[in-house]
């Protein structure tokens, strides 16, 4: 059953901030708009399959991989709620949940 997803201030500045960085990077919108596709695609399928995601140390919480980043999210009763975006590059010790 697909479930609403709402997505944490945090996850949004999160993304936004990533789209923006690779729009400057590259001086163009083009992998911005493919990756922000990609994360559209993530969040489809753990509407439509919430458990789908692996599980996280924190067994409540669990993660799907969108290149290299990691999308935390947690199922709640009837709703999806997307926690963090993490750049899977860094030091796991950066990693805040």
């Amino acid at each position: 059953m697909a479930k609403k997803v709402i997505w944490s201030d945090r996850a949004k500045f999160e993304l936004y901030d990533l789209l923006e960085y690779w729009i400057h990077r590259n001086k163009s919108e083009d992998y911005s708009i493919k990756l922000n596709g990609l994360f559209d695609e993530a969040v489809a399928q753990i509407r439509k399959y919430p458990e789908s995601g692996k599980h996280s140390i924190d067994k409540e919480i669990r993660f799907v991989i969108v290149r290299d980043y990691l999308l935390f999210y947690e199922i709640r009763e009837k709703i999806i709620f997307i926690l963090t975006i993490w750049d899977s590059r860094q030091s796991p010790s950066s990693l805040d949940l």
